[in-house]
């Protein structure tokens, strides 16, 4: 079978994760002596959590800081790149740990700005939402800046519902701030129907950037190629977004974690396979993956 692949040259991990992961790989190397664990996984990518545990990095929950062996001279905690709510820093400190705070520049600022919307709105009975995944790792940090005193949303659905049960405010000030991760054009579905409930909606632009960027370039790399192969791990949020973006402009598209998910039936002969992936996917993992590719027969 004669296929051509490209590998997407904007896909790979963004810049936040890969600060993280360089810190990561810079302490190991700097202090084999000391035991670095990373309080939830670093990226979100079963093949780069193993990687980084052949070279020593461990995973741990932030309810398992007090069971950490061993003298707490010899530990260090890393705190990745989608940021913890100061509880875990409170925790951390208590047990004696030295911490190497990786937490993403971008989501440090939105930590900011939720603190400051909340220290405006306390007097006014005004209420913040945030739309993002419920239980994310990001998430749990930003609503953590608050004590939790912030509405959840998820998508549509779970706004009309919280808007059908009272929960929302439709008369007084009302913030929406964005995970940092999540879909532009879902987000602006969001305000406008937040908007149109309540005419006095503040918006917040808080999706990265980087990742905002990517949705017109992946939508045009997926719809440029015959089929497409979307890698990433089962457990990223960015990774079910983009897959689910790519499949939407070239229904070709399937998701793998790893080259041996390869199928040969996702293919046909003279094929243009575009490879592309989460912004917590290696590149070293797209190259892997577009290399069994060339290798079917």
């Amino acid at each position: 079978m004669r296929l051509q692949v490209e590998i997407d040259a904007h896909s790979g991990f963004c810049g936040g994760v890969i600060r993280a992961i360089t810190r990561a790989e810079d302490f190991l190397s700097a202090h084999p002596d000391r035991r670095l664990y990373s309080v939830g996984a670093i990226v979100h990518n079963e093949a780069e959590l193993e990687r980084l545990s052949s070279r020593g990095l461990r995973t741990v929950s932030c309810a398992d800081l007090s069971d950490i062996p061993g003298c707490r001279e010899d530990v260090t905690l890393l705190i990745r790149a989608h940021g913890e709510p100061p509880s875990t820093y409170r925790r951390a400190r208590e047990a004696g740990f030295e911490v190497v705070d990786c937490t993403c520049p971008v989501v440090l600022r939105l930590q900011e700005r939720i603190r400051q919307a909340y220290a405006r709105l306390q007097g006014s009975g005004g209420q913040i939402v945030l739309f993002g995944k419920v239980g994310h790792a990001e998430v749990l940090g930003l609503v953590g800046q608050v004590d939790g005193d912030v509405l959840v949303v998820e998508n549509v659905r779970m706004l009309e519902e919280a808007l059908g049960r009272g929960a929302v405010s439709a008369d007084g000030p009302l913030e929406i701030f964005s995970q940092t991760t999540k879909s532009p054009g879902e987000y602006e579905e969001i305000c406008r129907i937040l908007r149109a409930y309540n005419p006095s909606l503040t918006v917040h632009h808080t999706i990265c950037s980087q990742v905002a960027s990517r949705h017109a370039q992946l939508s045009d790399f997926a719809a440029s190629h015959d089929v497409v192969v979307f890698v990433s791990g089962q457990e990223s949020s960015n990774g079910k977004v983009l897959f689910d973006l790519c499949r939407a402009h070239n229904p070709r598209t399937s998701r793998c974690g790893s080259p041996d998910e390869i199928r040969p039936e996702w293919f046909r002969d003279g094929d243009r396979v575009g490879v592309c992936g989460a912004t917590s996917t290696p590149k070293w993992l797209l190259e892997a993956v577009a290399q069994k590719i060339l290798q079917i027969n």
